[in-house]
């Protein structure tokens, strides 16, 4: 029968997933499969599975779970194999690879930073530090000129604007980069000019939440910072 996969542990990791059921209409109980040193927590896989609601809150469960007692590899939301059989096969297969992956996460986090800014404020500011697009946005008020002047004026703002959020986004970076073992950056959507996940250790935890504060207080309200954590490292596996 096929089974659902969450997340590959230590064959020697606690595993408390009493409460907790698996994906699918029908969810079944979660399971261990081991192989030598490693272990997959897996359940039945259901005939159809879509990323509901629920099933995507029962899949982060068991992450959650999991890392409270120790280091995971968190699996992404839909992996399946064959059978347990499979599951044993792949886990013997990357065995090195799994097992020096535990060990270079031992004791991190994952961290999601998004952030983004008021576009009317970006707007303000190029009005008053840009002497062209004032100039521009003063002979535009003023009815002078040629028609193509609010396209030259929107242009430049454009420009203005995406070169003041990537400024941000890169600064934003650096000062974090210090306290975090690696990072890795996404396009950022909608209205936001940063997508990035940081990868945090013990070690180093209160050093990069106490970064993001300065930062985002740095910033002001202006700027909207939306820092979710600890989180299973799905970013860094």
């Amino acid at each position: 029968m096929a089974v659902y996969v969450y997340s590959i542990t230590a064959a020697d990791h606690a595993r408390n997933l009493e409460g907790l059921v698996g994906v699918g209409p029908d969810p079944t109980a979660l399971r261990a499969v081991s192989a030598g040193p490693l272990c997959a927590v897996v359940s039945d896989a259901p005939q159809e599975l879509r990323p509901k609601r629920r099933d995507l809150m029962a899949h982060q469960a068991v992450q959650e779970r999991l890392m409270a007692h120790g280091t995971v590899l968190p699996l992404r939301f839909g992996l399946t194999a064959s059978d347990d059989d499979a599951v044993r096969a792949a886990l013997a297969q990357h065995r090195d690879e799994y097992i020096q992956r535990l060990a270079e996460l031992e004791g991190c986090a994952e961290y999601h930073l998004k952030a983004s800014i008021d576009e009317d404020v970006l707007l303000r500011q190029i009005l008053q530090e840009s002497p062209q697009a004032r100039q521009l946005n003063d002979a535009i008020k003023a009815g002078a000129g040629s028609p193509d002047l609010p396209l030259a004026l929107g242009e430049l703002v454009a420009q203005e604007v995406l070169a003041r959020q990537e400024a941000l986004a890169s600064g934003i970076t650096e000062a974090l980069r210090p306290h975090a073992r690696q990072e890795r950056a996404s396009d950022p959507t909608g209205e936001d000019f940063l997508n990035i996940s940081f990868l945090v250790d013990d070690a180093h935890r209160e050093l990069f939440l106490a970064a993001e504060k300065g930062i985002a207080s740095e910033l002001g309200a202006d700027c909207d910072f939306r820092l979710n954590g600890p989180l299973p490292v799905y970013s860094f596996v």
